[in-house]
């Protein structure tokens, strides 16, 4: 069995702010690469929820926030759908997720 490992450092302000956030993912190649926001969660299948951690630095533009949730969204109906094969409800995630783009201006065209 292989084992692997991600890691994130984050660099905080005296008010437990994020500053700065850096994270490796050695099978990946990715040694110490600065981001501005995190959000990681994990299923605790013993008690049957969800734990997450959201992280964004003080300096994330709004902009990119809204960017980076538009993705996040497309990615979890994508991942959605791999996993339950759940058609019907994929299509309404993404119907959601058009409309979020839509009503913030994210569309290019």
């Amino acid at each position: 069995m292989k084992k692997t490992q991600i890691s994130f450092d984050i660099e905080l302000d005296d008010n437990k702010i994020p500053e700065k956030i850096n994270w490796s993912a050695n099978d990946g190649g990715i040694k110490n690469k600065e981001s501005k926001a995190v959000f990681l969660s994990v299923w605790d299948h013993e008690a049957q929820e969800t734990l997450k951690i959201d992280l964004w630095t003080k300096d994330m533009p709004i902009d990119q926030m809204n960017v980076f949730f538009h993705q996040t969204l497309v990615s979890m109906s994508d991942t959605f759908l791999r996993s339950t094969d759940n058609e019907k409800m994929t299509g309404a995630f993404k119907q959601f997720c058009d409309y979020f783009a839509k009503n913030l201006n994210l569309n290019k065209n």
